[in-house]
């Protein structure tokens, strides 16, 4: 068990509005530091905190994240000044670029140079929080009728070298999921060198972690994340050196086929998922200032709330 912060979230798969709102109240009674709640293709982000925060006083709540293909920096800028105001100053707001699924097949927007387009949305919510006019390509900008009565921090969702830089430059905290564990320094680096191009000290690092307290649900987050999710996750783990254990996975796991982690490939749950509390201690060795837990999606409230009081700081 650890001493110091921790936070927990819930995937865009965990769909059950009953079991989010019990799991955000036992973790702040547990003691955890932040709760937040991605969004996909299943329930909106913003409702469901802003019932959270009304069922809680203390934890800090965050969109862990919101992509930037489904809403427009202006509705982004004002879901972040509500939550903030109906918080009380507990809101982070945390964005991410999705993936082509999700752009495409939700929003039906081209999924078309999206490190570009997480920097262009992330400075504008940012600018309107501030105060700061649109920039419309026509007519006259406007600026957001009600501020924020506290500024609103920015966490950022990143793997590619890419993405990672434009974290350093322009977030408070970069969040990476399912990045490995000896990628992390690599990714601390690459945060420094944006950082540094601005001026600006880098940001903190906050890892959301995948547990699995199982067999099967170790082997659900490998196979899900590198078989439905987009080339994102695959891709990065190649670039960083799990190329084999990857294609062992993908070999290993066809259709119909419950999910399953070769031998090949267990590299993959030691670097990637938490399996217990203790292993909280080696993100924190390699940099993670506050390291978020990732609960499964869909599993029994009972294992959930078992699993939470586990991992509780």
């Amino acid at each position: 068990m650890s001493t110091r912060p921790v936070a927990v979230g819930v995937t865009p798969m965990e769909t059950r509005r009953e079991v989010v709102l019990r799991l955000a109240t036992l973790a702040e009674e547990l003691g955890y530091t932040a709760f937040s709640v991605a969004e996909g293709w299943g329930l909106d982000a913003g409702v469901v905190l802003a019932e959270i925060a009304t069922r809680t006083s203390r934890i800090e709540l965050g969109t862990g994240v919101l992509n930037v293909w489904g809403r427009s920096p202006a509705s982004i800028a004002m879901l972040a000044a509500g939550l903030a105001e109906v918080s009380g100053g507990r809101f982070t707001l945390g964005l991410g670029a999705g993936s082509p699924q999700l752009a495409e097949g939700l929003h039906d927007v081209p999924f078309r140079a999206p490190v570009r387009r997480l920097g262009t949305v992330a400075r504008q919510v940012r600018g309107l929080l501030a105060g700061e006019r649109t920039t419309p390509t026509t007519g006259r900008g406007l600026r957001l009728a009600a501020l924020p009565s506290t500024p609103v921090p920015l966490q950022m969702a990143a793997l590619g070298p890419a993405a990672v830089r434009l974290a350093g430059e322009v977030a408070d905290a970069w969040c990476p999921f399912l990045l490995p564990l000896s990628g992390l320094k690599q990714g601390m680096c690459l945060l420094e060198e944006g950082a540094a191009r601005v001026g600006r000290p880098r940001p903190r690092v906050t890892p959301c972690i995948p547990i699995a307290m199982s067999h099967d649900v170790a082997a659900w987050w490998v196979v899900f994340y590198l078989t439905s999710m987009g080339p994102l996750y695959a891709a990065t783990l190649r670039e960083l050196g799990f190329g084999e254990a990857v294609d062992a996975v993908i070999a290993a796991n066809g259709r119909g086929v419950p999910p399953t982690v070769p031998p090949a490939a267990q590299v993959l749950v030691d670097e990637l998922l938490l399996t217990d509390a203790d292993g909280l201690e080696r993100w924190y060795a390699e940099g993670a200032e506050r390291p978020a837990v990732v609960l499964p999606p869909g599993r029994p409230l009972e294992e959930l709330e078992h699993t939470l009081r586990a991992f509780a700081p």
